[in-house]
This record gives C-alpha cells, structure tokens and sequence, in this order.
C-alpha cells in the first residue's frame, strides 16, 4: 500500500512536470513567433527608410542640378545687364553733352533777353525818376535822404513810446515789489526803537545806601562827581540813583564804578578812586565783550579780534540820539531779510551791514570820513573785497559795485527811518557840551574841564602848581567871558574852578 502511494505520487510528480514542459514550451514557441515578427517588422522599417532615403537623395541631385542650372543663366543675365548697363551710360553720356550744349544756349538767349529788358527797365526808371523829379521838385538822393528821415522818426517816436511803456509798468512793479520786500523785512525784525538817553538809573539794594553814597557831609558823593564827571541825582527816584552826563564814556565808568562801590559795601574816599581806577581799566574788556555780544545777536561768524574790540567801541556813541551798536546789528538784520527775500547773498549783506559803521569809532583818531576809515579798517583785517566795498559805499563816497552793497545803503537808511529811532536835538545838545569843554581846556592851566547839569555848569579842574588860589576868580571870569564871546547857549552858565592839593606820607 505504501507502495503505491509512491508510485502515485511519482506519477502525478512526472505529470505535473510533463504539464509545465509543455506550458514552457507553449510560451517559448510563442516569444519566438513574436521575435520572428519584431525582425520582420525592423527589415520592413528599414527598407522603408532606405527608399525614403534613396528618394530623398534623388531630389537634392536633382535640386543641385536646377541650381545650377539657375546659376548659370544667372550669370547670362548678369552679363546681359552689364551690356545694357554699358550702353546706358553711353546713352546718357551723349544726352549729357547735348543738354550742355542746349542749356549753354538757353543761358546765351536768357542772358540777352535780360540785358535787353533790364536796358529797357533802366530806361523807364530814368524815365519814371526825371518825370517823379520834375513833379515833387526832389532829386533822388534828396528825396531817398527825406524818406529815411521820416522812417527814422517814426521809429524813435514808436520806440520812445514803447520804452515809456516798458520804464512805467517795471517802475510800477519794482515799486510794488520793493514796497512788499522792505515791509517783510521790517515786520520780521524787531527792534527796540527809543533814542539813546543821556541819563542812567542803577538800582539801590537798600534805601540806606543813599547816606554811604553820600557820605559825611556829602564828601564821597562829591568825590565822585569830581572823578567820574557825571551828575548823581540821589532823590529823583526812590530805589535808584540817577547818572546824569552827555559823555556814554562817562556815564558807563560811573555806573560800573557805582555798582562795585554798592556790591563791596565800603563806600569811602579811597575805595571810590580805587573803584574808578578798576573802571577805567576794564572799559576795553567791556568793548570785546560788547562786540562779541553785538556779532552773536547779528548772527555774523569769524571777525577779527580787532574788529570786534572796535565794533564794542561804538556801545557808547550815538547818532541823532540812536546808539551806533544797536544800530548796525538792526541794520545786519534787516539786510539779511531783504537778501533772503530778493535772492542776494545774505552772509554778505550781513556782515557788510554790521560792519558799515565801525568807521565812527576811530572817527576821533584817523582822519577822513568814517565810511572811508571803516573799508580800510576791514581790509586790514582780512575782510572780503565785497564787504569793504559795501562799507565804502554806504554814503555813495564810492559807487556801489555789487547788490549787496547796496541792500547795505537800504539797510542803513531803514534802520535810521524807524519811528523814534533818532532825533536831532540829542546830538546837537552833545555836540554843543563837547565844544564847551575843547574851548574851556584851551586855557593855560585847566587840567580837565567838565559840563556838568546838562551844560548849566562848567567844573574846572586846574593844576596847582600853575596856577594859584589867588587866581582862581581871575579865571574863572576868563572863561565865562571866553563863553560868552564863542559860543551860542541858551540860559546862563556857572563856572566853578576847582584847586585841589593833595599831601600823603607813608608811615613806617
């Protein structure tokens, strides 16, 4: 049994293999019946590309051989044209000399018909002319002289006409425009407009420093009217003290001086001389300072350290009762503006306008006018061609050779035009006082003369040793009658000669 069951088993194994040797030869047969297909397929294509390229070889041999063809009969063409071309420019060779030949005697023909009629057209302009002659009474040249003098009238009346025209529309306009630019610039700077004044007020801490002021028996008080040469008012008003003096020199060493004497608190013959010396020495230190001051306020940069000390000189001088300092910085202000406003430059016009003055301050030292003083001051301290001609310039002593010398011209003018800027009778009341004191120091003897109360009273200080206290009466009538035979002044005049005599000694 087990036996057959092997058997079986081989059997059904043998058949199972048999199955699949015939399924794998079902499939070979198969792929090579489909290869055999491929490799016809492939011949088939192949052939088909070969006669495809066989045909395709055919037409190029057979277009090469159209082009050259074409090439050839091009070139019979070519050759054909060039032919032609040849006999063309013979052709036109020939038509060329014939037309030269038909124009040369066309000219010849249009030459004489112009002859003939320019022949004829001169003679009936001699004609037309002798009979125009023998009508108006006119030759040629003289009526050819009338007609040009009448065209040239009628131009020069047409053209003044026009140039009237032209002169009034810009007049107005410049006006209008001018008008608007200066009312710009003024409302744009503001400034104070009061006249300088010849008195100072210095505020009191304490009521009770009127008595130091005054001292025993009135000592310091004189004392210091007689160094500093200015009036001190003590009750005009109730917490201040009232410097009175025409001199600004004057009035501001009396007000420094008075402000250290009230600051240190000792008020006494020797502090008041000590305090007056310390003054006087600062008053150039006061000057630089001022001119700093004044250069940083007209926003003008880099001025020499001379300029600027001689620009603070001016703090104390007035013009028509306008301080001077004040002054040249509106007028820097104001050129700036009217720069700014018609496109000038404003750094020039600035600092040409500050500038235009400083002249004034050396006015006492160097002759000429201040304008001429101030140019050459500046040229000698680096400033620029432009700004020393905008100084020259300012009083039309030299022409004015740029616009911003002449915005300084207006400038100036501006500024001395404000409302309460100046008034005449301060400068002329100054003027007045300082001819009294230059005619009473002309006197053998006078040491110092002082106008005192608003030139009321003349105070002479004499050396002693010339002139004697048997003297004094004797010159003081001198001086009063040499007052009244030189000058013109309102009122009287008291002269009051003073002869101090000092002796100190040191002990130890």
């Amino acid at each position: 049994m087990q036996d057959a069951a092997i058997v079986v088993g081989l059997l059904a194994a043998c058949l199972v293999a048999l199955v699949l040797v015939l399924l794998a030869r079902r499939e070979a047969a198969a792929v090579r019946q489909q290869a055999t297909e491929d490799v016809q397929s492939i011949r088939d294509e192949a052939r088909a590309a070969l006669a495809d390229a066989q045909r395709r070889e055919a037409r190029a041999v057979e277009r090469e051989e159209s082009a050259a063809a074409a090439e050839r009969s091009a070139a019979e063409h070519e050759r054909a044209a060039r032919a032609a071309q040849d006999a063309a420019t013979e052709l036109r060779r020939d038509a060329a000399a014939q037309a030269g030949s038909a124009t040369a005697a066309a000219a010849e023909v249009r030459a004489a018909a112009e002859r003939a009629a320019a022949d004829r057209l001169a003679a009936a302009d001699r004609e037309a002319v002798e009979r125009l002659e023998a009508t108006s009474g006119l030759t040629a040249a003289e009526a050819r002289t009338e007609l040009l003098r009448q065209l040239t009238a009628e131009a020069a009346t047409a053209a003044s006409a026009s140039i009237r025209r032209i002169e009034a529309q810009a007049r107005r306009t410049a006006e209008s425009r001018a008008r608007r630019v200066l009312a710009t610039a003024v409302h744009r700077t503001a400034v104070a407009t009061s006249s300088q004044s010849t008195v100072t007020l210095v505020a009191l801490p304490s009521e009770e420093m009127k008595g130091r002021i005054i001292g025993k028996e009135g000592r310091n008080i004189r004392l210091f009217e007689a160094l500093t040469g200015v009036n001190v008012l003590i009750d005009e008003s109730p917490d201040a003290v009232v410097l009175s003096c025409f001199d600004a020199d004057r009035r501001e060493v009396a007000t420094v001086a008075l402000e250290a004497l009230m600051a240190d608190g000792r008020i006494n013959p020797q502090r008041i001389e000590a305090a007056y010396a310390e003054a006087v020495a600062g008053a150039d230190d006061r000057a630089v300072e001022a001119g700093h001051a004044a250069a940083e306020r007209a926003g003008v940069r880099g001025l020499d350290e001379q300029l600027v000390r001689v620009l603070g000189r001016l703090r104390l001088r007035t013009s028509f009762g306008q301080n001077v300092l004040d002054h040249l910085v509106e007028s820097a202000l104001l050129a700036a503006q009217v720069a700014v406003e018609i496109g000038a430059d404003v750094d020039v016009a600035r600092r040409g306008a500050l500038l235009h003055d400083i002249g004034k301050a050396l006015t006492g030292e160097v002759p000429g006018p201040h304008a001429q003083v101030g140019a050459a001051l500046a040229a000698r301290h680096g400033e620029s061609d432009v700004v020393v001609n905008a100084i020259a310039a300012h009083h039309d002593e030299v022409p004015a050779e740029t616009v911003e010398a002449v915005l300084v011209q207006v400038a100036d003018a501006m500024s001395a035009a404000r409302p309460g800027a100046r008034r005449e009778d301060v400068d002329q009341h100054v003027e007045r006082l300082e001819q009294l004191e230059e005619l009473v120091a002309g006197h053998a003897g006078v040491r110092r003369a002082l106008a005192m109360a608003a030139g009321r009273e003349m105070r002479v200080v004499v050396e002693p040793s010339q002139v004697p206290d048997a003297d004094l009466g004797k010159l003081a009538v001198e001086i009063a009658r040499h007052i009244e035979h030189d000058l013109s002044y309102p009122g009287e005049i008291k002269v009051t000669v003073v002869r101090e005599v000092r002796a100190s000694a040191t002990a130890g």
